[in-house]
């Protein structure tokens, strides 16, 4: 059996409790020997830690979302310190832009609200940014709609920091950027939807050894399951469409994305 690894899943998730071994054990029966837990703030990145701790195929990544950014304290960077030096904290994040629902949509909200909303955003990817560059570690990096501003906050620490932009819906072009820099793609349960055409063409372009396979569990769901719950298990049906669209073994596939997660993520292998 080709083996795979889950770079973005959410294994704290209320989805999960009380479930996390019988899930661990479906994702090594189908083959996931890595799964990388992927805080969404403070809290989070703690209960990842403590799941890394429990189970030895499980690693964490400790950040603050930026869709919770208004959450946040005005300075993460120095509970980030502390977390990452855990030595199966493998990264930083999930961190970024998202300016899929701004303030202005809801009831009440205004540009101005906006404007401090984006700026706050800004700030705290940018002490990610900092943190990672301080602790030679890499980010996992959430982008909607916020691509230009996130490829330019990035750039100037592309000598000093990669990325990966997760659960990657752009078209080709924005990979052949993030991939300019050092950076990389991943993808998700959306390469199997029937109306992921898109996604597919951006990885029949995506070069091997630069792009890496994961779930973002609970969430996207691969055929046949969608629109039910995620879990790792599933990175199997998402690399069984993988490999045909890249036209190669399923053992090709394990050996590329498997070595460029080993890269990126320190501490991972």
């Amino acid at each position: 059996m080709a083996v795979f690894y889950d770079t973005h899943a959410h294994l704290d998730y209320p989805d999960f409790a009380e479930e996390v071994p019988q899930l661990i054990e479906r994702a090594g029966a189908a083959g996931i020997t890595r799964i990388i837990s992927i805080g969404t703030d403070l809290t989070s990145s703690r209960r990842a830690i403590a799941l890394a701790e429990q189970f030895p195929n499980v690693f964490a990544v400790v950040g603050w979302h930026p869709s919770d950014v208004l959450q946040a304290p005005a300075d993460v960077r120095p509970e980030l310190r502390e977390l990452a030096n855990h030595p199966k904290v493998v990264g930083l994040g999930e961190t970024g832009l998202d300016y899929h629902r701004l303030p202005s949509s809801k009831s009440g909200g205004t540009a101005e609200d906006d404007s401090r909303y984006k700026q706050r955003q800004a700030e705290l990817f940018r002490q990610h940014l900092d943190m990672a560059a301080e602790l030679g570690l890499n980010c996992v990096i959430h982008q909607r709609d916020a691509l230009e501003d996130t490829i330019a906050q990035l750039e100037p620490f592309a000598s000093r920091v990669r990325g990966v932009f997760h659960c990657f819906a752009n078209d080709v072009s924005a990979m052949r950027r993030i991939l300019a820099m050092g950076s990389l793609v991943s993808f998700t349960g959306i390469l199997t939807f029937k109306n992921g055409q898109n996604i597919r063409d951006t990885l029949a372009a995506t070069p091997m050894g630069e792009f890496m396979l994961e779930t973002d569990s609970p969430f996207l769901a691969p055929m046949p399951y969608r629109g039910k719950r995620c879990e790792p298990a599933y990175v199997k049906e998402i690399a069984e469409v993988a490999a045909q669209v890249k036209d190669c073994s399923l053992d090709e596939l394990s050996a590329a994305t498997c070595a460029t997660a080993d890269k990126f993520f320190a501490r991972l292998a």
